[in-house]
């Protein structure tokens, strides 16, 4: 067998031109196979440890996937804002443990700007239950500090004591900076691989201060300057979304329906964890067509090799003859064919994870910093390893066509041939 194995490299050798072109085709489906099916499994999984330990996300009335994707990813915008005073009705409710008040809209650099209060730091959690920590500095205390997320101290190169210029919306503009109310850098948070890495933390109060003089939605006039403003005590006129985490999730149902039918305004409140399944629902079709289109660029591979070996038959025709002249017996042609086969398909196989695990180490930080999404680099799953198996499996299907065709070359038929 090992004699067989040898000699199936030495053919291949012989034909190193085409031999790489197939084996750089499988390689290449093989990464494209396995990169769709650990992005689409890290993005799931991204994804779903985004927030953690959070009962319900209240918001004004909506869908679920909206409010969802705004107050958890920083993706659209609301409906409509929550007055103050149902916030706190709400949040003083009997089943009720904490809340995290967030208000959005503003922006610095791309950017979003979430203004909230101590309980975000106390509270939110991601992960398996994970909470935010510092890696430096504090949370704000004072009217213009800010808490950075890591992604946006990293990428802008902020340090503590530095000070930002928030923008008024999503779209940071010198028109629309808030550029007379500097904020101070007083803390930045370690790394979450979720959407605080980058987000920008004011408190609730600073935000209705730097939006003194811009109630009709843009600057008429002077503002305020930042000694003013901090005589004033203020409070917060309207939020975007708050989270709830209850005493008890068994009460969980009956508060959601409660906040649903509120008389004072209408509102929504969601389960995380129910909205992130809808919301692969609602991508499964998109998930699926990858999953289609990357198996059938594995298939093209393979049928490409399929072709190479069976286009090569008549030419290797002299070849196998000889060898079954030499004492080569049936099965041994059989066999080699079947082993050039097995060994590019293996090799293609090898390439390919090595290629993957290079476009994952390049690719991760850009991921990160574009989609959000961020791609842990670790050895292949149980499942990848499936894949991987049918595969080779197939590779050695394909091979005993052109074996199967070899075995049925008479001898006289391959030394009578004419070259």
């Amino acid at each position: 067998m090992n004699a067989i194995i040898r000699l199936a490299w030495q053919s291949l050798a012989n034909r190193k031109t085409t031999a790489l072109l197939t084996l750089l085709t499988i390689a290449i489906s093989v990464t494209l196979l396995l990169g769709v099916e650990k992005i689409r499994t890290q993005a799931k999984s991204s994804f779903a440890n985004t927030i953690s330990g959070t009962d319900l996300i209240v918001g004004a009335r909506s869908g679920q996937v909206n409010l969802l994707l705004y107050s958890v990813f920083r993706i659209g915008n609301a409906t409509n804002n929550i007055d103050w005073a149902s916030y706190q009705e709400l949040s003083q409710h009997r089943s009720v443990n904490w809340t995290i008040p967030i208000s959005l809209g503003d922006s610095h650099r791309g950017f979003r700007v979430i203004g909230t209060n101590h309980s975000y730091f106390e509270h939110y959690r991601y992960g398996q239950g994970q909470a935010l920590k510092f890696n430096q500095g504090r949370p704000f205390e004072n009217l213009f500090e800010t808490v950075l997320g890591s992604e946006v101290a990293k990428k802008l190169g902020y340090q503590i004591n530095d000070e930002i210029i928030i923008a008024h919306g999503l779209s940071d503009k010198a028109f629309n900076r808030h550029d007379n109310l500097p904020f101070t850098v007083v803390g930045i948070l370690a790394p979450t691989g979720t959407p605080v890495d980058r987000s920008v933390h004011t408190s609730l109060a600073a935000i209705e201060a730097i939006h003194v003089g811009w109630e009709s939605g843009a600057r008429l006039g002077p503002t305020p300057e930042a000694e003013a403003l901090n005589q004033i005590d203020f409070e917060p006129k309207q939020i975007t979304a708050f989270f709830v985490g209850l005493k008890s999730r068994i009460q969980a149902f009956a508060l959601q329906r409660q906040i649903n039918t509120y008389n004072e305004e209408p509102l929504s409140a969601i389960m995380p964890g129910i909205a992130l399944h809808e919301l692969w629902g609602m991508m499964s079709l998109a998930e699926q067509a990858l999953l289609v289109i990357s198996g059938f660029v594995v298939i093209a591979g393979l049928l490409g090799m399929l072709t190479s070996i069976l286009t090569s038959l008549n030419e290797r025709r002299r070849e196998m003859a000889i060898l079954r002249a030499m004492g080569a017996r049936p099965g041994h042609i059989f066999f080699l064919l079947i082993s050039e086969a097995t060994v590019l398909t293996t090799l293609g196989l090898v390439i390919g994870t090595g290629l993957l695990y290079l476009c994952l180490y390049i690719g991760q930080p850009i991921l990160q910093n574009q989609f959000g999404l961020f791609i842990e680099i670790n050895p292949l799953s149980t499942h990848e390893w499936y894949l991987l198996g049918l595969v080779q499996l197939a590779g050695f299907i394909v091979g005993v066509i052109p074996a199967i065709r070899a075995y049925q070359h008479s001898l006289s038929d391959g030394m009578t041939i004419k070259v």
